[in-house]
């Protein structure tokens, strides 16, 4: 309470009014506050001093001010009156001491004076219903609707039931008149409801993801029974074909003990009959019309990242964040070409690849050699540039996520010609692949008619590539004039001899010392993927130049490897959580159920595009077991 003094010693009058208010069981709850002010304004306005709510109450009803230690005068603001101890009146002295009761409306205002202290005090009661001007009427029924609508209580019940008929009764009566289940739907790729709006759509959080959209229209198609979280059969019941990530017995080996707030998360799943490690718990839906989100990487790391710990004798290293914690790359190398023998080996080792080509990079990527100058001379036929550049024979495939093959028909014939003859305009050419009928082919033409000297396919005078048309017309391609038969195994044996065509780009197997067999070419294997157990996507780096990454025009030799180390790839990369580098999850690159095709989030961020295995590639794997 404030003192009826001021700084200066000079008394300052004051009113102490107390606002009180009734709960619904009649306890009384007063609010006081103190008025260091010798005038306060009554009315219904929220600007006066004391707040009388009643439409029978003015906005400025009545002024009272303090006349004394004990005395106080109210007066009409508005010339309508009030009552002061039953008598109405528009003006009224008031002693505080002896004590007043002043009615306005439906408020009651008490005047009293406390003994110790020189503050009059006004109790602020309301004892009568609140008018509206006209009648006394409560002023929460004055503009009220309840008159026309039926009791709470009525409503209250009617809403229940109206909620428990649209969003229980009518879904589930639309549910279990749905008939289809996944195993028909996959049968005859139909659906038993028609494209519209069903009840139990309802139900539905969200959209399908890009993926499912075509199960919008059937909820059944997951949901079989109702009150039970989807299961993996009705998943496999479209996925048939999907692979297990590992053995189950090894997977559950490999998986770290459960800390407390997994353990409470496990005892839920199990109350509410949720199984653990299900489709569902990885390949999230109804997230929006948009591709499936990737797995986190945490699903991985809370395993790949202390796998050895657990499973001791895994070939598989450690991996935990690829910016911080993953091994060096360790591409499937061939070794040896024959026999065929295909090793992961770290490129921090520097393996040696045998692919049972010879193919020096450096050669063909010259700008200022022989090669340049022969794909000067072409560039009208074959658009090449001042020299040989990598796209002229790594063209991207239809996915453009792999290469085409390099086939010696596409990209090499056109500069080494295996051009023997030439009959009224049409070129005989030896068949490449395939040792037996290259000599039966020279043998058939030595027996015949062959040239006065063998054919220059082996020997010094051997052909320059792509010098065909030259050739083509020298007078070695004559046959007019009849050769023996014998003369063949020469024209052979340069052929598939050192200086000879085949010797050129292949290792030759020579025939046996007994003078049975023949010739042989080791085979040729060059894997489109060196990445077993990753992913690379080509098509996403399209703004990188070839020789970024490949070190191409220094190699010498065809059994280099020329595949970017790690630390190439963090320069761009950073692990999942990177602030300054592009965010890369292990979904990025790795298929939990290395089914062959490009992760779901590399599919997902080039439209869909799906890259495969090809048979070359599987064939290898298939050795390497």
């Amino acid at each position: 309470m404030s003192s009826p003094f001021s700084s200066t010693g000079v008394e300052t009058l004051s009113f102490l009014v107390r606002q009180i208010s009734r709960t619904a069981d009649g306890r009384e709850i007063v609010r006081p506050r103190d008025f260091a002010a010798s005038e306060l304004t009554i009315g219904r306005s929220t600007e006066c001093d004391i707040h009388l709510p009643d439409l029978a109450v003015t906005l400025h009803h009545a002024t009272i001010r303090q006349t004394g230690p004990s005395g106080a005068e109210i007066v009409a603001a508005a010339g309508l009156p009030f009552d002061v101890n039953g008598r109405s009146t528009e003006r009224a002295e008031i002693d505080a001491q002896r004590g007043a009761n002043i009615r306005i409306g439906s408020h009651l205002i008490a005047v009293s004076r406390e003994a110790d202290s020189d503050a009059i005090v006004l109790t602020v009661e309301r004892v009568g219903a609140v008018s509206d001007a006209s009648e006394a009427k409560d002023e929460e029924h004055a503009f009220s609707l309840a008159s026309a609508l039926p009791g709470k209580r009525v409503m209250a019940w009617s809403f229940i039931a109206l909620v428990l008929a649209a969003f229980l009764a009518w879904p589930l009566f639309s549910f279990f008149t749905n008939h289809e289940t996944p195993a028909t739907i996959a049968a005859n790729g139909t659906q038993a409801r028609p494209i519209a709006f069903h009840a139990d759509e309802m139900w539905s959080s969200g959209k399908l993801s890009q993926a499912h959209a075509q199960l919008e229209n059937n909820c059944k198609a997951c949901h079989v029974q109702p009150g039970v979280a989807v299961r993996d059969s009705s998943c496999i019941a479209c996925h048939a074909n999907v692979h297990e990530h590992a053995d189950p017995r090894r997977l559950a080996a490999s998986m770290p003990q459960p800390n407390a707030g997994q353990k409470v998360q496990l005892a839920f799943k199990g109350a509410f009959n949720v199984p653990e490690g299900r489709c569902a718990d990885c390949h999230t839906e109804h997230e929006g019309a948009v591709a499936m989100a990737p797995t986190p990487q945490k699903f991985c790391s809370d395993c790949h990242a202390n796998l050895k710990s657990r499973l001791t004798d895994t070939a598989i290293l450690n991996a935990g964040d690829f910016g911080t914690d993953h091994p060096q790359f360790r591409p499937a190398i061939q070794t040896s070409a024959l026999p065929p023998v295909v090793q992961r080996l770290s490129l921090d080792a520097r393996p040696i690849q045998d692919e049972g080509v010879k193919f020096p990079h450096n050669v063909h990527l010259s700008a200022t050699n022989g090669v340049a100058r022969m794909a000067q001379t072409m560039r009208a036929d074959f658009g090449f540039g001042k020299s040989l550049a990598c796209a002229d024979c790594h063209v991207p495939d239809a996915t453009g996520t792999n290469f085409r093959p390099v086939t010696m028909e596409q990209n090499c014939q056109m500069c080494h010609s295996l051009a023997f003859d030439r009959i009224d305009g049409t070129v005989r050419t030896l068949r490449h692949g395939d040792p037996a009928q290259v000599v039966a082919d020279l043998k058939a033409f030595y027996r015949s008619t062959g040239p006065v000297r063998p054919i220059s396919l082996g020997g010094n005078a051997r052909r320059r590539p792509g010098d065909f048309a030259a050739q083509a017309t020298q007078a070695q391609f004559s046959f007019a004039s009849a050769t023996r038969y014998g003369r063949a195994d020469g024209a052979i044996r340069a052929t598939f001899s050192e200086g000879g065509v085949c010797f050129e780009c292949h290792r030759v197997i020579q025939p046996a010392q007994s003078g049975t067999g023949t010739f042989g070419i080791v085979p040729v294997n060059i894997p489109d993927r060196f990445f077993r157990k990753g992913w690379f996507d080509h098509a996403s780096h399209q703004t990188e130049t070839c020789v970024s990454c490949h070190a191409a025009p220094t190699s010498a030799s065809a059994g280099d490897v020329l595949l970017p180390k790690i630390d190439s790839c963090r320069a761009c990369h950073g692990g999942e959580s990177s602030a300054k580098q592009v965010k890369s999850s292990c979904a990025m690159c790795h298929d939990y159920h290395r089914d062959g095709l490009a992760p779901e989030e590399s599919r997902s961020r080039n439209g869909g595009r799906r890259g495969g295995t090809t048979e070359a590639s599987r064939s290898i794997i298939r050795r390497e077991g």
